[in-house]
């Protein structure tokens, strides 16, 4: 904006979020920590928004600023929003009586992000996974008749038939102190006060556990890169067909579990010393080779936390989320929990993102989300978008991000699960299972890939012109096997294979780990060569 006469403006007012600074040229440091509990208190107001103008009194009157004064005190300024975790955009100049004026946005984001920590819910259905993440989330306990369901879920028809059908994301934080966050705020379901105010957070993905819903808990395993996996198994039901189902997967994919046998209070304990029995033989059985660890007291909760990157040892936690009996091991294990995957070593690589989810939010238009699962973008940078339904490739700018909780940020890396409202592409036209790609990554769509593949299960055999809806991240698409190094596949064998897709072009690259699924067969396996459509 040009630099305009700026009028009177209203006496500031001790409430609301703009405040007037005439000038900040030498600030102690005390006078330091002063402005950041202002600016602090500015944000929290509207939301983590403030607007503060240089170069105007107290009064409202438009004093203006020479540059010299005007630099040192933005400097100053800037110095007080770091110790606020706020970060200074300039909106716009102008001119006062005997200087310059800036009005600035202040607006609340980390430079140090908390630690965060993906745990997949899996197990069947009606087993208590929603109702156990509710309770550790909200810190209420359930009443035995759904109440922890109606406050958690997200569609109407889940509270109906109590039973979660879709991937929701629910998010616990600790402070410092390994205190639960969640707990001290007015709602605790308020994820973006609950990421603002936590150092570290734990995201459960809550998928659904009824075999009609597998490609969900598919989806939830594969495009939120989960550190761990929650396997909930009722104390009054045991272990079921898609207890193991999920297990496999979890097991196919390498990613450590812990087990919580929920619904302890309804158990007689002749049934529930059963489930826990049968639960240990599981976990020591031949191809699964965990440690089962009943856990009992905190020396149990450490010894679990500490070893659990290994993917050796599987902790087994007893609850009741109707009384409450043993929820306050599993938080402290949740607090002590560490986080498995390296997400720094992918900071250098060139930035990229699966979209696992589309809005179209009104006054922002077109926001995508999902795991940058490489390198890092900032708002305003230039990237790309495909492939559409032609393979094509179409550039794109970032034109704001949020982490998932609703927080704006400035740069979205490697680990982090964000959203980003996009331009140049429309709502319609953008499908889960795209990818945002930045400089370094070719910009080719494949029409298919070669594999090498293991049949976890197949009722008869595999063979060439089979169909499977294959996964891949957060893409879910119809393949053809179009050639095996074996004639026919069964359950157990390995091979090497090339399929084709059969409807749209997808973004995959070598090494990229992809399973399919087809009626109750199951195979899973590794992208070894892409297969580009010919020029």
């Amino acid at each position: 904006m040009g630099e305009e006469q700026l009028t009177r403006l209203p006496k500031e007012s001790e409430e609301g979020n703009v405040e007037y600074k005439l000038k900040i040229v030498q600030p102690t440091k005390d006078r330091l920590e002063e402005l950041a509990s202002q600016i602090r208190y500015r944000l929290a107001e509207r939301g983590g928004e403030a607007f503060y103008i240089l170069g105007v009194s107290d009064s409202g009157e438009p004093v203006g600023l020479s540059d010299e004064e005007l630099e040192i005190s933005l400097q100053n300024l800037r110095k007080a929003a770091d110790l606020a975790g706020a970060k200074i955009s300039i909106i716009r100049e102008a001119r006062g009586k005997n200087g310059r004026i800036l009005e600035l946005l202040l607006r609340r984001c980390r430079d140090q992000l908390p630690i965060q920590i993906s745990v997949i819910t899996a197990g069947q259905a009606d087993h208590g996974k929603t109702t156990t993440v509710g309770v550790l989330v909200t810190g209420d306990l359930d009443d035995g008749d759904g109440l922890i369901m109606g406050k958690v879920a997200r569609y109407k028809h889940e509270v109906v038939m109590r039973r979660t059908s879709s991937v929701a994301e629910r998010v616990m934080g600790f402070d410092e102190e390994g205190n639960l966050v969640n707990y001290m705020l007015p709602s605790a379901l308020d994820e973006a006060q609950v990421y603002l105010n936590s150092c570290k957070l734990v995201s459960f993905v809550d998928v659904g556990g009824h075999e009609r819903y597998l490609r969900t808990a598919v989806r939830g395993l594969l495009s939120y890169n989960p550190d761990y996996v929650m396997l909930v198994v009722a104390g009054n039901a045991g272990v079921s067909t898609m207890t193991k189902e999920h297990l496999g997967i979890a097991l196919s994919f390498k990613i450590p579990i812990f087990v919580v046998v929920t619904k302890g209070d309804l158990a007689p304990p002749d049934i529930l010393s059963r489930v826990i029995e049968d639960l240990m033989t599981l976990l020591k059985a031949p191809g699964i080779n965990k440690i089962p660890l009943l856990v009992k007291d905190l020396d149990d909760v450490s010894i679990s936390a500490r070893n659990m990157r290994s993917g050796r040892v599987a902790p087994v936690f007893v609850v009741s989320n109707k009384f409450g009996s043993g929820l306050h091991l599993l938080r402290k294990f949740l607090n002590l929990l560490p986080p498995r995957l390296r997400w720094e070593e992918e900071l250098s690589k060139p930035f990229l993102v699966y979209i696992d989810d589309k809005f179209n939010v009104p006054g922002v238009g077109v926001v995508v989300a999902g795991l940058v699962l490489q390198g890092w973008a900032r708002v305003n940078d230039r990237v790309w978008i495909g492939p559409f339904k032609d393979g094509s490739f179409r550039e794109t700018r970032i034109r704001s991000i949020h982490a998932k909780r609703g927080v704006y940020i400035e740069k979205a890396q490697a680990g982090r699960s964000v959203t980003f409202a996009i331009t140049n592409v429309s709502y319609e036209e953008i499908e889960k299972g795209m990818a945002l790609l930045g400089d370094g990554l070719p910009l080719k769509s494949a029409r298919g890939f070669e594999g090498d593949v293991f049949i976890l299960h197949h009722p008869t055999t595999i063979r060439p012109g089979y169909e499977a809806i294959f996964h891949i991240h957060s893409i879910k698409e119809a393949c053809r096997l179009v050639w095996s190094s074996k004639e026919t596949l069964r359950t157990g064998d390995r091979a090497t294979i090339r399929v084709e897709t059969v409807f749209h072009p997808i973004y995959v690259r070598e090494g990229d780990r992809f399973l399919f699924r087809e009626g109750r067969a199951r195979g899973m396996g590794i992208v070894t060569k892409v297969i580009y459509p010919n020029p």
